[in-house]
């Protein structure tokens, strides 16, 4: 697993395209000009891995997009041992950026190839969150609930109630809501029963799914 120091600079300018887009909090532009991406996709599309662009890779799904990344992270404020649920851990590599912050990162992966071959490798780097679980996104993982922060990777046609349950008084959940094109949504918890709902622009991701079963 190499980063080299061609690797290191095109992340330098991934940084900088970022910023250009409006990130601005310093510990996410770090992490994101950290944490070598080309690992965690596939090698044949390892000489794009620093466009601002989401790639196929296991299971039909994608590593979103280091702006989108950046984005929802931002918009989750995220403090130094935070416990924070991740609904949809794909790739692993929002996960390591939320470690990277100090995050204590509960993940969930609905696809089995992709949990195992995540959790192998998450370690591999030195990433290791406090919980890697396979099962149902829309349900999360009520065991280590409450969460100060909760974020979904994949676009939900509507707001899972059991995500929102889990939700710490204060804290905050980021997702994207929608079918074919998703709302970025910020939910903040102000009580037992109440909710501030924020709305941030137009982004595409692959579908949430939920288990049938």
């Amino acid at each position: 697993m190499k980063d080299t120091y061609r690797h290191q600079g095109k992340r330098q300018q991934l940084v900088r395209t970022v910023k250009k887009k409006g990130i601005t909090d310093e510990k996410v532009i770090a992490a994101i000009g950290k944490i070598p991406r080309h690992l965690f996709m596939d090698s044949s599309f390892e000489d794009h891995a620093y466009q601002d662009k989401a790639f196929p890779i296991a299971a039909d799904q994608t590593i979103s997009q280091p702006y989108t990344v950046a984005f929802q992270t931002e918009l989750l404020e995220i403090k130094k041992g935070d416990k924070v649920l991740e609904v949809g851990t794909g790739s692993g590599y929002q996960t390591a950026v939320l470690c990277e912050l100090g995050a204590k990162v509960y993940s969930i992966e609905r696809q089995r190839e992709l949990y195992k071959k995540t959790k192998t490798f998450l370690s591999k780097l030195g990433y290791r969150p406090k919980h890697l679980s396979f099962g149902d996104g829309y349900k999360g993982i009520p065991e280590y609930a409450p969460y100060e922060k909760i974020i979904v990777t994949a676009g939900a046609p509507e707001v899972p109630k059991d995500l929102l349950s889990q939700l710490k008084v204060g804290g905050r959940m980021v997702i994207p809501v929608g079918t074919e094109v998703q709302t970025m949504t910020l939910f903040i918890r102000k009580s037992a029963k109440e909710f501030d709902r924020k709305e941030f622009g137009a982004f595409r991701f692959v579908p949430l799914l939920e288990d049938k079963n």
